[in-house]
């Protein structure tokens, strides 16, 4: 079975964009996963087909519908029960790698991309919606949001990345930044690759990567590194235990 994707936007012509090109494309044209851009306009049920009003208590923009929200969400859970409806929005929890392979695992994911002034917070409490925002910035609207977190996805699919280990050894798998990479020339405006690199002792090298994925992350994300050596720091069950006297 696919990995099938389904988009909720007001602009299905941004798709799939380019998640058709490169390794999303080649896995895209081989069945690997599957894309349905649905239009939310086709939901209204006015003669204007009307998606936006404004907001209740006053206020400048818009706010998307829940009545017509609540309709496309329930015409992509007809189709995918099973699969995972994320609204993209500066309000939600920050998407996580952890979260990303969740959803490269299972059967889909439908994902709704909010315009203007977001939507009606009616809509997470009628409808199984997870909230979720790329990074703390806000876009003019969710389908950047949602080709990233879909590329982010797709590169995890069986068979769509040449190397299993090209997957692995990367920034945020293992909760550190990836290690500095290096290719020739050995020497490039008087600067060398570092020298453990080209000894050929693969145990060295390996040490070398995982010192520098550590200090990177310690110096560049401090915040990844604390939520790292809190993790490493747990008992193997991942339940901290009360001292005992």
């Amino acid at each position: 079975m696919s990995f099938a994707a389904t988009v909720l936007t007001l602009y299905p012509e941004m798709f799939p964009g380019p998640l058709g090109v490169s390794l999303a494309g080649r896995a895209l044209e081989e069945g690997t996963w599957s894309l349905d851009a649905v239009q939310i306009r086709d939901f209204a049920t006015d003669k204007h087909r009307t998606v936006d009003d404004t907001p209740a208590g006053g206020g400048a923009g818009m706010v998307l519908k829940a009545d017509v929200l609540a309709a496309a969400i329930d015409h992509a859970l007809e189709r995918q029960p099973q699969a995972p409806v994320l609204a993209m929005t500066p309000r939600g929890r920050p998407i996580t790698q952890e979260r990303i392979r969740e959803l490269a695992a299972g059967p889909g994911v439908t994902i709704l991309c909010g315009r203007f002034e977001g939507f009606d917070e009616r809509i997470f409490e009628g409808r199984p919606v997870e909230e979720v925002s790329l990074a703390d910035i806000v876009l003019s609207g969710g389908e950047p949001a949602a080709l990233a977190i879909l590329d982010a996805c797709i590169r995890l699919l069986p068979g769509v990345m040449g190397a299993p280990s090209s997957g692995v050894e990367e920034s945020f798998e293992a909760g550190l930044l990836e290690y500095p990479q290096y290719t020739r020339p050995v020497e490039w405006e008087g600067r060398t690759i570092p020298e453990v690199l080209r000894s050929g002792d693969h145990a060295k090298i390996s040490a070398w990567r995982k010192q520098r994925a550590e200090d990177d992350t310690r110096l560049r994300r401090p915040d990844l590194w604390e939520r790292h050596t809190g993790v490493r720091d747990q008992p193997a069950s991942g339940a901290r235990r009360d001292n005992e006297d």
